[in-house]
């Protein structure tokens, strides 16, 4: 006499749990964050908390040089494009978007001409273009900087300020005889960020 097979499902049996219950979705790893991602994500970390402490901004502008504009000549001008937190060798928006530090000068009086070196005619040249921008007197003007690319492969290849370095997001910030120094970014603006929202007396 032979025996019954067995049930294919055990009466005693729990049943195997659904992919709905959330346990199937569960064993599938989420996918790790790109160096450019956590580049970004520390930027505009930093902007934010930046933005809360009403922590002291500059002003970003392009030097616009002179030219003519219908036959009419201008004079140099710094046309104003935003304002910027100054975090060391960058420069952060409140959009998280970052670059590379360029230029500076003041919205102030150029002084008098007849300056003795091309270098002091230059500087006092950027002054007045800062003033014809109408920017408040003594302001701080960025110019000449560069935006950069929170891309993985350009942050791996770039000669900037900041680099992917074995995918860590770096900042390069000093760059010398001595060799290159740099820091990771989180340790970075986490320090430069403190020192703007809280500067040492007297700074």
């Amino acid at each position: 006499m032979r025996a019954n097979p067995l049930p294919a499902v055990l009466p005693w049996a729990d049943p195997l749990p659904a992919a709905e219950d959330g346990l199937m979705a569960d064993a599938t790893p989420e996918p790790v964050a790109s160096g450019a991602d956590r580049a970004g994500a520390l930027i505009r970390a930093a902007s934010e908390r930046l933005a809360a402490a009403g922590a002291r901004d500059e002003a970003l502008a392009e030097y616009v040089g002179r030219r003519r504009v219908l036959l009419i000549p201008r004079e140099p001008v710094m046309r104003p494009l935003g304002r910027v937190w100054r975090i060391g060798v960058l420069l952060v928006d409140a959009d998280g978007a970052a670059y590379a530090t360029g230029s500076t000068t003041r919205a102030i009086d150029p002084g008098r001409r007849g300056y003795t070196s091309e270098s002091a005619r230059d500087r006092a040249e950027e002054r007045a273009a800062a003033r014809r921008g109408r920017f408040p007197e003594g302001e701080t003007v960025n110019f000449g900087w560069r935006r950069l690319d929170l891309d993985d492969d350009a942050l791996r290849r770039s000669d900037g300020p900041l680099v992917l370095v074995d995918d860590v997001p770096t900042v390069r910030w000093s760059v010398g005889r001595g060799g290159t120094s740099t820091t990771e970014l989180g340790a970075y603006l986490d320090d430069r960020v403190s020192l703007l929202i809280d500067p040492p007396r007297g700074a």
